[in-house]
């Protein structure tokens, strides 16, 4: 086996666990291998060498952009709140452009994407990025075709994680491809991790918060829908409140919100569900009853079919406690949501 050298693009402002926690990974595996020719070669490069400062305030101590020339197995490109300057940097920006033309391979975590489509690389391909960017990034960018959901998305060559953490388990997978599942396990195993985290970003956001409209009198259909998801919810009786035929008001609605009614209300009961299982102790069939899911089956169905885990799985993961117990406040989850 050859050695792999990953070179990380750093500017200042990048995110510290963008650089800092597939870097662990990489590096974890030489650790663990240690073996002659079998390990990564890590090197930090930045147009603002040799100190650069991460958003938490710890400086990486990076070569110069040209100390990165040659043949480079990995290049990955950080997010971070320093994204909007390095975006204005039209020669890191080529840099980047350049770099990945001898790269094996070019990840991204969370808004290091947007680099990366703004550099053309990612121009009729798949990406994610940050559950709170990616509609930015998909009108900024309407050639790359953005997807919310996953933890991280491969298309060819190029490999985009989502939100912050992600890079760790984007890395994790980089690791599996190149030494295999035995190697990648134990590197979780020493760093604590989840091999393969469970589900995808909808776990971590609350999907709806863009998808109210002020177009009445479908923003009034919305807050009705808040205050009834107990009830059946037919699309029929949405479009009686709208006054609109049944047709008209479900094209109206995805015009104005995105998604189709069905689809919109199904969501709005997903998330006041996991507001019921973060907050409260109820049985995931009372649960199931509160937010109108007819039958439990059809609940976890739902459920898992949005978030990829079961209900039981991400009360375990988000269940809110304080010293003294589980918080239970009558109509929190309700206030919460209105």
């Amino acid at each position: 086996m050859k050695e792999r050298r990953v070179v990380i693009a750093v500017y200042p402002g990048a995110q510290t666990l963008d650089v800092s926690g597939p870097l662990e990974v990489f590096d974890s595996v030489n650790r663990l291998l240690s073996g002659p020719g079998s390990t990564y070669r890590l090197q930090c490069v930045s147009p603002d060498a040799p100190s650069v400062p991460t958003s938490a305030g710890l400086v990486v101590q990076a070569e110069p952009l040209e100390a990165a020339e040659g043949a480079i197995d990995t290049l990955l490109v950080p997010g971070g709140p320093g994204l909007k300057e390095a975006l204005l940097n039209s020669s890191f920006i080529a840099w980047i452009r350049r770099a990945a033309a001898r790269s094996r391979r070019v990840a991204s975590v969370c808004g290091g994407a947007f680099l990366l489509a703004e550099a053309g690389l990612l121009d009729g391909r798949r990406a994610t990025t940050h559950w709170a960017f990616w509609e930015q990034m998909a009108r900024r960018y309407p050639e790359v075709t953005v997807d919310p959901e996953p933890i991280f998305i491969r298309d060819g060559p190029f490999v985009t994680s989502a939100g912050v953490s992600t890079g760790i388990d984007m890395a994790l997978a980089l690791v599996e491809g190149d030494h295999g599942p035995d190697c990648a396990l134990e590197v979780a195993k020493f760093l604590v991790l989840y091999f393969k985290r469970p589900g995808g970003q909808a776990q971590f956001s609350m999907v709806l918060d863009a998808q109210l409209t002020e177009q009445e009198p479908i923003r009034g259909v919305q807050d009705w829908i808040q205050e009834n998801l107990h009830r059946a919810l037919p699309v029929s009786e949405l479009a009686d409140r709208a006054s609109m035929s049944p047709r008209h008001f479900a094209r109206v609605f995805r015009r104005a919100v995105g998604v189709t009614p069905g689809q919109y209300v199904r969501r709005l009961r997903i998330a006041r569900a996991r507001q019921l299982l973060e907050v409260t102790e109820l049985s995931v069939g009372q649960i199931a009853s509160r937010c109108g899911f007819t039958t439990v089956e059809t609940f976890l169905r739902a459920f898992g079919a949005l978030l990829g885990l079961t209900p039981a799985q991400y009360r375990q993961h988000f269940q809110l406690h304080t010293p003294s117990g589980l918080v239970v406040e009558p109509g929190w989850a309700e206030r919460r949501s209105a």
